[in-house]
């Protein structure tokens, strides 16, 4: 009903001058509940960027010890003479280099000492199960393809028995499905000749994990509408060698996934040190993960090392574990030198089309209003059967364009266009505050807390009420 009424009312009204402005010689205005509110967000995050101005800051950092050293960064403290000073641009830069070297002159002569050591333990347990947006997400990061692509592979592998319904919005499993999983584990261990994959299962076995998920959180009934998490099934091996290489690559990434959740978290132990010199207080830390647990799956060794090749590491990672762990509190402590670190500002990336998928499912992240924001967390903009033909229809009607390579979203002049006609005549379209409202009285009729006729009368009074707007002066 919004979408065919205001596509009709807003391309009699602009549709000329909007043809014009793209030298074109007419244009049907599309606008929809869900569509129209995914262009805002393409349109909105681009101007963003475009208008983003970068900012630069100066960090100072000390090198501290004796024959081995380590580097910590200066922070301001309420202590600190820099307290609420104009020169900061944050807690921990200053605006103007010049003043940060100033600053560094104020350490001449001066002792260190070891405030705080601070040792903690901690665990990462494996993530959920796979989703249609988030298995969604992931191929687009490590194959460059677009949602409906990945809908249409799951779509395949599901046909070929070989996992469970793809257009699902649940990441976990039911308590029943819970109960029998082991057929799956069995099915995979007999049928699924791939190395990795054998030897993974080999490890379960000999390390005797459990395989009693009922009462973890990968199981949960009440997170369950209709269909539970992407899982492979155990079954459909027959017809494995007859699919296609990038279908044989998603299988395994659902594969390597469902796996994970049987193994043991992953275990860190991690160490905090704050030095201090008089009231100025500089702040490290080093990370280092004891046993890899479900690790050993989702980041094998070859990809954490490629990680590291394609990012720089940071100060936390580059400290030794073992020096910070030695410091105790109270101990002076050498001082090397300072240096002087120069950051800038980033403006916000642009989406891709599996983060839109995403942004789209937890849309509520764009909503101020506490109720309506716990409505569109289990909604979403769109469903998972439709998110991503939505970005199919918008690539399609020119609204905005999709990189084949890096599949990064743009807007194109269209889109734009269309955009400011939106917002100058029915801003709240842009906002998923309309979506999650219309979604919320959807529930309430399902839940039949409302009847379906009270909501139409709701809906019919809304629609009339802006064609009353944009036609009578």
């Amino acid at each position: 009903m919004i979408g065919i009424n205001f596509s009709r009312l807003l391309s009699i009204i602009y549709g000329r001058r909007v043809a014009k402005q793209i030298n074109e010689e007419k244009i049907s205005i599309s606008v929809g509940r869900v569509m129209t509110c995914v262009l805002g967000m393409v349109v909105s995050r681009e101007r963003e960027i475009k208008n983003f101005v970068k900012t630069s800051y100066y960090k100072i950092l000390g090198e501290f010890g004796e024959e081995k050293s380590f580097k910590a960064e200066w922070k301001v403290t309420e202590k600190s003479v820099m307290y609420n000073s104009p020169k900061l641009y944050n807690d921990n830069g200053f605006k103007k280099e010049i003043e940060a070297k100033e600053f560094i002159t104020s350490f001449d002569g001066k002792q260190a000492k070891v405030i705080e050591v601070k040792k903690t333990k901690s665990k990462e347990n494996p993530p959920l199960l796979f989703n249609l947006a988030e298995i969604q997400n992931e191929c687009t990061k490590k194959f460059k393809i677009k949602p409906d692509e990945t809908l249409a592979v799951i779509q395949e592998l599901y046909e070929k028995k070989l996992v469970t319904y793809p257009r699902t919005d649940a990441r976990v499993l039911s308590t029943a499905v819970a109960k029998v999983i082991t057929k799956n584990l069995n099915g995979i261990a007999k049928g699924f000749r791939d190395e990795e994959i054998q030897a993974y299962i080999k490890q379960m076995s000999e390390e005797k994990y459990s395989t009693d998920i009922v009462k973890s959180k990968y199981v949960n009934d009440s997170k369950i509408t209709d269909h539970y998490a992407i899982i492979p099934t155990g079954e459909g091996f027959e017809n494995y060698e007859k699919i296609g290489e990038l279908q044989k690559n998603v299988y395994k990434i659902i594969v390597k996934r469902f796996l994970a959740i049987f193994y043991p978290p992953a275990e860190f132990n991690k160490v905090n040190v704050t030095i201090g010199i008089e009231n100025e207080e500089f702040n490290t830390s080093g990370k280092v993960c004891t046993k890899k647990g479900y690790l050993e799956i989702l980041k094998p060794k070859n990809e954490k090392d490629k990680d590291k090749e394609n990012k720089e590491e940071n100060e936390e990672e580059d400290n030794d574990l073992t020096i910070l762990t030695s410091l105790k509190k109270g101990q002076e402590i050498g001082i090397k030198n300072f240096e002087i670190k120069s950051a800038e500002t980033s403006p916000p990336t642009r989406y891709n089309s599996g983060s839109m998928i995403l942004a789209m499912e937890n849309a509520g992240k764009l909503i101020e209003d506490e109720e309506l924001r716990e409505q569109i967390k289990g909604a979403g903009i769109g469903t998972s059967a439709t998110r991503a033909e939505i970005m199919k229809k918008l690539e399609k009607i020119n609204y905005i364009a999709i990189n084949s390579k890096t599949q990064i979203i743009t807007p194109t002049d269209k889109g734009e266009l269309i955009y400011d006609v939106v917002r100058s005549s029915m801003p709240d379209m842009l906002n998923p505050k309309l979506t999650a409202s219309w979604e919320k009285g959807l529930d309430m009729v399902a839940k039949k807390e409302i009847g379906a006729e009270e909501f139409m009368k709701k809906l019919e009074a809304y629609v009339k009420s802006k064609i009353n707007k944009l036609v009578i002066p």
